[in-house]
């Protein structure tokens, strides 16, 4: 069997079409990766963001607490390490639960962005 021109033409045009389509897929590839670490790098801005104003927001309300716990335990020192104490116990339990309170929402989060499925009727035609 051999070959005639016009199936060697129609295989041209198709190896032509393939790596037309290699390019597209790659720049889909790359668009979309863009698109998923931007949502990421938002997210993990925001996050920083609102634990900084907590943190401040703690800073200043633990002042407020012990002043305000001061004269019901018997002076500044005392209430200042009872607050200590609750901050330590409270990190303790963060430590303790850090897998059901970060972690797993982290991964949930991540693996929702990066493995959700593409709807077919967002893409133009």
């Amino acid at each position: 069997m051999f070959a005639t021109d016009k199936s060697i033409s129609t295989l041209r045009q198709l190896l032509q079409e393939f790596k037309k389509y290699l390019e597209m897929q790659k720049e889909y590839t790359r668009l979309e990766a863009t698109e998923k670490l931007s949502v990421l790098l938002s997210m993990l801005i925001v996050i920083l963001l609102a634990v900084i104003l907590g943190m401040m927001a703690l800073f200043y309300f633990s002042f407020t607490l012990a002043y305000l716990m001061a004269p019901a335990v018997g002076g500044m020192t005392v209430s200042f390490c009872l607050l200590a104490i609750f901050y330590i116990l409270l990190a303790l339990a963060l430590i303790a639960l850090r897998k059901r309170l970060i972690v797993d929402p982290m991964v949930r989060f991540i693996a929702s962005l990066f493995l959700k499925p593409t709807d077919k009727n967002d893409t133009p035609a």
